[in-house]
């Protein structure tokens, strides 16, 4: 593959996980809205991303299985051409059984994306630059998350609720034709890591420390993350009296910023502190989250003109370390089993994360209040932090000149 091949790859996967996050946060950008025509409760209403969470993580081993065996690049594109689909057959919902229906199928066909591309990532990148690389791909997330938001809040307003997922929807197919006819990296191509039983075999994960710790601390991250993602807007026209699409806007406009300087400048750091220590992928972000708890507690009990500010630092905090976190669990498997290793970190970090946080909390918030519910993400992300600065001790050695321990 040429440098410009890798290049464009990225850029494509990069354009692909933007739109992943869009579609994702339009829906918690017009949930007030969905919830009045429908006329239902903050449970179900967290239902709904708890559906998609479900049939993401169920879908994601089956597509980690078929990603190191056959060609990438084909069932990334079956899975958009899923996911792009059904999202523009949201315009036909007419009712909250088929909403759900729709966010479910999403679900399967984000799978077979997620799951696959920080592989391909992976092996087009030389290993100095993948945290970097990884951080570029995940901007998607804030990036994406924001527009989700700004775009959900303007269109909703202007033309209805299910506009905005036909915007989200229809770029995605073609980046998929684009996509087709990019080739592959070989797998595994990168690596300069220890070979272990325990990182080159699927049975091997489960007495992988790197692989568990990382797994695991980016679990409660993003049950704190998910959860905030899905009440802050709500919270913020609810409970602070700020008019829904103003609160979209600020919201999204923080994401935004901090996405891409956020993410990037901690992909730069990482990437620098690996050359130093070879634990630098764990306790960097693990450091960033135990920051973020006060700043996130201050962002819900503090109003007034101090209440933005520490919604800002906190989000700046929790996206810092995305890149290293993310390049710690790519670097704790082989390239043979790449795939599905990331596939089982997908099932578990939302089997303990987002698939059911929006949904505990909106209960939570249904029998005490919506600031009580925002406790159970402060005490996940400190046990994030926490989880991922003991992982460094299980960080893979570099073989030759990276990062020796």
């Amino acid at each position: 593959m040429s440098r410009f091949q890798a290049y464009a790859l990225l850029a494509v996967l990069t354009g692909l996980n933007i739109l992943n996050y869009v579609d994702r946060n339009v829906l918690f950008a017009v949930q007030p809205l969905i919830k009045r025509e429908f006329h239902v409760s903050d449970t179900q209403i967290g239902i709904l991303t708890s559906a998609f969470f479900f049939s993401y993580m169920f879908a994601a081993p089956v597509v980690g299985w078929l990603g190191d065996r056959y060609a990438r690049r084909n069932i990334v594109v079956f899975g958009i051409a899923i996911w792009s689909g059904f999202t523009l057959l949201t315009w036909f919902a007419q009712d909250y059984g088929q909403l759900l229906l729709r966010h479910t199928v999403v679900g399967v066909g984000e799978a077979s994306y997620a799951t696959i591309a920080p592989a391909l990532i992976a092996d087009a990148f030389p290993l100095e630059r993948r945290g970097r690389m990884l951080s570029i791909f995940y901007v998607g997330l804030p990036f994406g998350s924001a527009a989700g938001y700004l775009i959900g809040g303007y269109f909703a307003h202007q033309f209805g609720w299910r506009v905005p997922f036909m915007i989200a929807g229809a770029p995605g197919l073609l980046l998929a034709i684009l996509l087709w006819f990019l080739p592959e990296p070989a797998r595994g191509q990168s690596d300069r890591f220890d070979t272990v039983q325990a990182r080159s075999t699927i049975s091997g994960l489960w007495k992988n420390g790197a692989f568990v710790t990382a797994s695991l601390g980016m679990a409660m991250y993003t049950f704190a993350v998910g959860g905030m993602q899905v009440w802050i807007p709500t919270f913020l026209e609810r409970v602070r009296g700020i008019e829904l699409q103003k609160a979209n806007a600020v919201f999204g406009l923080i994401t935004l910023f901090n996405g891409f300087v956020a993410t990037l400048l901690g992909g730069w750091i990482g990437d620098r502190l690996l050359k130093r220590y070879f634990g630098a992928y764990y306790t960097f972000p693990g450091i960033a989250m135990l920051v973020a708890v006060p700043f996130m507690i201050l962002a819900i009990y503090v109003s007034g003109p101090l209440m933005f500010p520490a919604i800002f630092v906190a989000v700046f905090l929790l996206l810092i370390g995305t890149g290293p976190s993310n390049a710690a669990v790519v670097n704790s498997v082989s390239g043979n089993i790449r795939s599905t290793a990331l596939a089982v970190n997908v099932f578990v970090i939302h089997l303990l994360g987002d698939a059911f946080s929006p949904t505990l909390m909106g209960k939570i918030s249904d029998k005490s209040s919506l600031p009580t519910a925002f406790w159970t993400a402060f005490a996940a992300a400190a046990l994030s932090g926490i989880i991922l600065i003991y992982g460094a001790r299980y960080a893979p050695r570099v073989r030759a000149g990276v990062a020796q321990a």
